[in-house]
């Protein structure tokens, strides 16, 4: 019941993060649930009475205990006036961060404290004599992780985060039920009554989420930086639809004063529609726009009409429209058919239940598919004449770093390979990115294409390509079979009767660019040149002030731009620019790194502190950097697998909750069957540590290319080819832990508990580490450091 309440915690934890702060938090569950588990470990340790008590006080405490953190976290995360937007110009900040961190870790604390304490009660797998074995302990934790993995895209799929956050309180707190009648008269019924209560307020939660009456709320506090925040404070604003799912929380606002109409030209008479706002998770509103497609006369003034105009009555594929204006824009511009991919079908529902007859979902020329873009991509075998890639991301500067973090597989050349495969003979695939100065976007967005064309075979990617930008946008259209001439001169009629400015053609000439948005210098062109003139593009990426080489689905981070040449001007603006995060999210990881090595490395030294180095309470030493060896290689293993295969798995799953869930279930269910073969009979762990290292090598190598086999395969038979993908590597997982408590098995219960110190402290670095290693080098070398973790784990217990 502990092992299920944490991880329901860990994975409610996930979205909490993301709604109430940014992306950059919503991985902090994770290592917020492994220090806890390492101070647990650490307290036990150092704590001979904690030790000596029957375990069954031990758990009646625990569990009731992280009831009552769990309260009182939830209430400290929502009172508690930490920001982290303005973290780098508010010193204030860092002190309420650490406040911040410390409470959400209580919990795990408590449930880590009573999950090590059964371990150290337990006896090892060849002396049964006095109930449960430590192996069997080790993997009741597991099948609970695993049961709580399930149970947290099910909660907030019914109740949102506050609904989930209070079945963990209630999960963990279930135990005190069956421990409370060897308590003094009175706990047991008050336990029931705490329990009744809990239920019905999560029913209650639940009735007011299905509702989607948008009275209840969002239930938590949030940014004031974010979207939503801003949107509210307008004085006629009003809540049209707020419901959570699984996967995200979606509110629509009217009276906020949306007006989202991105590379809208400065030449156009029309005035727009009225919008609605639509947020994903509190953050920059998405437009839901008011008007019907015959209506929608200002849709000719969008820079995307240019690709419906040159092939008119299209058949056009938009991916991802959001609240439905690239839909819009293609039905007014003259497509005769329209399939529209959804990744998040509340989405559509808020859509469907604000936008009434200007619903553009609800057009008789539209097909809405519910399914990952991607997945969809590799699917469909139909052609399109057009396939547009809205732009529906807010815009961020990129020196802010405020999306760096995000996982974005729609943008990576794998993403347009799959998109140029979907034309018909003579289609344009076109795609609107923001531009920022020195550009960034465009460069990397072009850089992009130019290789999946060349990956489909086109010798000649910069003849392919058109680009032209606005006051605020670029946009790219590819004709992959090549432009003619008669195109190319209605394209420029096109774009002088908008004042777009032409950046590329196949013939641009220099006295063409910079002439109606009037910038310094053509900075975008001048870029495009110098990359299509080098004589190796990839020296070119490398020279170029920020990150711009093409995102790979090994690396999707098409947002992540930092280099270490930036460190100084980044340190230097600190306090005086409005910058969030410091200037570069990836900044923040190592912030938080050394927060996290500084907490770690504390709560493994200080067990060496209170006693001598290797003093044991049964007779037999330890030799303390061994263990350290062993069991911090192990908590590193563990976490460089995990972590980047949920990432991984965003790919062909479509959401990082979804893919938590299809990563973690399994891998925790079938590690505890290795764990309890491990109880059951010899084995030889040299064997154990081979295999283990040669199937995480081959995960890593192999891996991505059965996902690009299974992308387009039916749901089902996707997440079945994962989970047996994953099977014997899971089932070996599940064996080093209770391998390396046997070997330790003669020096009493304070070993065991530090050597569950080791494990969760080293974890809570991995997680950090996992994340600063795949934005650097991709998926795969994190894999490798895995495998490469395991096999220093290996060295450790031969000796």
């Amino acid at each position: 019941m502990l092992a299920a309440a944490t991880l329901l915690l860990e994975g409610t934890l996930t979205r909490l993060l993301a709604v109430a702060q940014f992306y950059h938090f919503a991985f902090l569950a994770i290592s917020l649930a492994l220090l806890g588990f390492g101070a647990s470990g650490t307290l036990l340790s150092v704590a001979p009475g904690l030790r000596r008590a029957p375990a069954e006080r031990v758990l009646l405490g625990c569990s009731a205990g992280f009831a009552v953190a769990v309260a009182m976290a939830y209430a400290i995360v929502n009172l508690l006036p930490f920001d982290s937007y303005s973290i780098a110009w508010d010193r204030r900040q860092i002190g309420l961060f650490v406040v911040y961190y410390l409470a959400l870790t209580l919990p795990f604390l408590c449930g880590g404290l009573g999950i090590a304490a059964g371990l150290a009660a337990g006896e090892g797998a060849a002396d049964r004599s006095s109930g449960a074995t430590r192996p069997a302990v080790y993997a009741a934790n597991l099948l609970g992780s695993a049961a709580g993995a399930v149970m947290a895209p099910a909660a907030g799929e019914l109740a949102g985060v506050p609904g989930a956050v209070l079945v963990a309180a209630l999960v963990g707190f279930l135990p005190v039920l069956w421990l409370a009648p060897a308590r003094p008269r009175g706990v047991r019924p008050a336990a029931l009554a705490l329990a009744a209560m809990g239920a019905a307020g999560f029913a209650w939660l639940a009735s007011a989420n299905l509702s989607a009456s948008g009275r209840w709320g969002l239930g938590m506090a949030i940014s004031p930086y974010k979207g939503l925040a801003h949107a509210q404070r307008v004085a006629a604003a009003r809540t049209l639809f707020g419901r959570w799912d699984a996967i995200a929380r979606v509110d629509v606002i009217a009276g906020a004063g949306t007006r989202a109409l991105p590379g809208l030209s400065y030449a156009c008479a029309d005035l727009p529609p009225g919008q609605l706002g639509l947020a994903r998770d509190a953050d920059a509103l998405l437009p839901i726009t008011l008007a019907r497609p015959e209506d929608f006369k200002i849709g000719a003034c969008l820079p995307e009409t240019l690709a419906f105009a040159l092939r008119p009555n299209a058949r056009a594929l938009i991916l991802e429209p959001g609240g439905g204006l690239g839909i819009l824009q293609a039905l007014a511009a003259g497509a005769s058919q329209v399939t529209a991919t959804v990744g998040s079908p509340l989405e559509r529902v808020a859509v469907a239940a604000t936008a009434g007859p200007a619903d553009p979902y609800a057009d008789p020329r539209v097909r809405t598919v519910l399914a990952p873009a991607r997945a969809f991509l590799a699917a469909d075998r139909a052609t399109y004449d057009v396939v547009f890639l809205p732009l529906t991301d807010p815009y961020r500067p990129v020196t802010s770093g405020a999306y760096s973090l995000a996982e974005t597989y729609g943008l990576t050349v794998e993403a347009f390979e799959a998109g140029l495969a979907r034309l018909a003979p003579g289609g344009l695939l076109v795609v609107t990115r923001w531009l920022q100065t020195p550009p960034s976007e465009s460069l990397r967005l072009v850089a992009g294409l130019v290789e999946a064309l060349e990956r489909r075979g086109v010798d000649d990617p910069a003849r392919a390509l058109l680009a032209y930008r606005g006051i605020q946008t670029i946009t790219v259209i590819v004709a992959a079979d090549g432009w003619r001439a008669e195109e190319l001169a209605a394209a420029r009629r096109f774009l002088a009767a908008r004042r777009y400015d032409l950046v590329w053609a196949a013939d641009v000439r220099e006295d063409e660019v910079n002439r109606f948005n009037r910038l310094p210098r053509p900075a975008d062109y001048e870029a495009l040149w110098a990359m299509f003139l080098a004589a190796d593009r990839r020296a070119f990426y490398a020279g170029y002030p920020f990150a711009i080489a093409p995102a790979t689905d090994d690396r999707p981070f098409f947002f992540h731009f930092f280099r270490w040449g930036q460190t100084a001007e980044v340190f230097a603006a600190l306090g005086h620019t409005w910058q969030p995060f410091g200037g570069s999210g990836y900044l923040v990881l190592f912030a938080l790194l050394g927060l996290v090595l500084l907490l770690g490395a504390g709560l493994i030294v200080f067990p060496l502190l209170i006693a001598p180095a290797g003093e044991a309470e049964s007779g037999r030493a330890v030799s303390p950097g061994r263990m350290v060896l062993y069991f911090g290689g192990l908590g590193l293993g563990f976490m460089f697998v995990e972590v980047p295969l949920i990432q991984r798995y965003i790919l062909p799953f479509g959401h990082a909750t979804y893919a938590f869930s299809v990563v973690v279930v399994p891998l925790l269910l079938l590690a505890s069957v290795g764990t309890r073969i491990v109880e059951k009979r010899t084995i030889r762990p040299g064997w154990v540590f081979f295999v283990l290292v040669l199937l995480v090598a081959l995960v890593a190598l192999a891996g991505p290319r059965l996902i690009a086999i299974t992308l387009g395969w039916p749901l089902a038979l996707r997440l079945s080819i994962a989970i047996t993908a994953l099977a014997p590597l899971a089932v070996l997982m599940g064996m080093p832990f209770p391998l390396g408590l046997a070997r330790i098995e003669g020096a009493g219960p304070r070993a065991i508990a530090w050597a569950w110190a080791i494990n969760g402290c080293a974890s809570v670095v991995a997680a950090v580490l996992a994340a600063i290693a795949a934005l650097s080098w991709g998926f795969t070398a994190v894999l490798l450091l895995g495998a490469a973790a395991y096999a220093v784990a290996a060295l450790a217990q031969r000796r």
